[in-house]
């Protein structure tokens, strides 16, 4: 009897950013890359093969999208995406942007028959704008310093395939925060996959997170009690269980 094909999961992390004249754009994201090794270790234990790529330019991005696209899958596709960003957008580190909505058309597509009937699950850290609960200026991941209009995130959110879920560090509009230890965000993800709460439907772990970053994380040091409230965006049309191995 042949086994079954094994879920695949993409992580990315960007760290360093330039731009194509060499200057340096965005602050260096300490931290991020020891988080992205810890969450690929966790999800091989969750017997998932994974594929952790560091540093890669906007086309670089894209490209790997499209590269899954030829792979067999398993159940489930889950893809982790750390870097600078704004709404809409997160940044390859070359500084150039990758629209969100890009990379899930890519998996989407009717000739992608495969990965287009599958779940596809994204975790997102990044910013999605500059404000925050103090309103002063800080060091964090977002693109811009100051957002030019509100977010208009509602038709990105309609733009959202079937059979995707995307899961936010933060709500439109505002800062993901991360530090030398890591981010909140992607934090609670592992604490929750390493815990008994893998087990639960998908929406439910999810529901768990946005708990744990919300009750038990805030900013310390020169932004003491900033906080960050993820949220998520699922046009699943089951419940399903992708940790629970």
């Amino acid at each position: 009897m042949s086994q079954p094909r094994q879920s695949r999961a993409l992580v990315i992390v960007n760290t360093d950013f330039c731009s194509s004249n060499g200057d340096v754009v965005f602050g260096t994201r300490r931290g991020a890359k020891r988080e992205a090794e810890k969450l690929s270790n966790v999800l091989s234990r969750l017997n998932y093969k994974v594929k952790l790529m560091h540093n890669k330019t906007a086309k670089e991005i894209e490209d790997l999208y499209q590269q899954e696209c030829c792979c067999e899958h398993g159940e489930y596709f889950v893809s982790v995406i750390s870097s600078h960003g704004k709404e809409g957008f997160i940044f390859g580190c070359d500084s150039e942007p990758v629209k969100l909505t890009r990379i899930f058309q890519i998996l989407s597509s009717e000739k992608r028959l495969v990965l287009s009937k599958i779940p596809k699950i994204f975790f997102i850290q990044a910013c999605r704008g500059a404000e925050f609960d103090q309103g002063v200026v800080v060091e964090c991941d977002s693109g811009e310093p100051k957002p030019d209009c509100e977010p208009d995130c509602f038709s990105d959110y309609l733009s959202i395939p079937p059979q995707t879920v995307v899961m936010f560090a933060c709500s439109p509009g505002y800062v993901a925060f991360l530090n030398v230890f890591g981010s909140m965000f992607l934090q609670a993800l592992l604490k929750v996959l390493e815990g008994e709460e893998r087990h639960l439907a998908l929406n439910l772990l999810m529901t768990r997170i946005n708990w744990e970053v919300a009750f038990c994380c805030q900013a310390r040091g020169t932004y003491e009690g900033c906080k960050e409230m993820p949220c998520f965006v699922t046009n699943l049309l089951q419940e399903v269980f992708p940790f629970s191995a």
